[in-house]
């Protein structure tokens, strides 16, 4: 049972809230989606049905350039593309060709927590970013707001001029008391192990931080295990923090995996 919608802040959410279908349709309506479009066009479009911050995020308040690729605005970014870092995506079919720098612009960029306390916004459940290499920065600029799950872009070996590294990411995280539950592989490569990535973290369960985040929004953390697949994760954490639900929630089948 939940008493609210869920505060979702999607950054890079090009097309829409989970327009790259994270969880089924029907779950949408469960959610209250906050998205981030600095383009103005764009977000006019979005304004129509979503909430919409007109800004880039990032780890202060300041002027940033956005480098836009007009042939894939997916690969628009606040760091220039890195034609020596394609190799190992696609050397054979001149990829570089769709992050070909068409415009720039210059982006008045706010931080999550500013752009969340100006909605008037207390919690936060779920965070997605996006943002072709832009997340350490835009992840630094989170204060208090803890979210239940994230969904990072991480890029292992960069397409973007110095972008950080991605080891840099993952430490931030954990040190806010996140553990790693999930990771998806995005795009093809020349290499046995992905070089980009959809990783997923939680709050650490084994950490008093992380414990205490997760005894907060006991339901609503369920409710996102659940959509996003990680059933024996949560019957595990269920089980061990003595959830108000653990005797409903170990019953549950995990049709994929059992």
């Amino acid at each position: 049972p939940l008493k609210r919608k869920l505060i979702a802040l999607d950054v890079g959410a090009e097309g829409g809230f989970n327009a790259d279908h994270l969880f089924l349709k029907k779950y949408e309506n469960f959610f209250n989606p906050i998205l981030v479009e600095p383009n103005l066009s764009e977000a006019e479009k979005l304004k129509k049905k979503y909430t919409v911050i007109e800004k880039g995020l990032w780890s202060t308040n300041c002027i940033k350039k956005l480098y836009i690729t007009g042939k894939n605005p997916g690969g628009t970014s606040m760091y220039k593309p890195w034609k020596e870092g394609f190799d190992l995506y696609n050397p054979y079919d001149n990829y570089f060709r769709l992050y070909d720098i068409t415009d720039e612009i210059d982006v008045e960029c706010t931080t999550i927590k500013d752009s969340l306390d100006n909605l008037n916004i207390k919690e936060l459940d779920y965070l997605k970013i996006d943002t072709q290499g832009a997340e350490y920065e835009i992840l630094k600029g989170i204060g208090n707001y803890f979210p239940l799950l994230m969904k990072i872009e991480v890029q292992i070996f960069t397409m973007y001029k110095d972008m950080p590294n991605w080891t840099e990411i993952l430490n931030y995280i954990y040190k806010l008391d996140y553990m790693l539950c999930s990771w998806e592989k995005i795009g093809a490569h020349m290499t046995q192990s992905p070089i980009e990535m959809d990783m997923y973290f939680v709050p650490n369960f084994l950490t008093e931080k992380g414990k205490k985040l997760i005894l907060s929004r006991e339901n609503e953390f369920a409710f996102l295990m659940l959509i996003f697949g990680q059933v024996r994760l949560l019957q595990t954490i269920s089980k061990k923090l003595e959830f108000k639900l653990n005797s409903n929630i170990s019953k549950i089948r995990d049709k994929f995996f059992d």
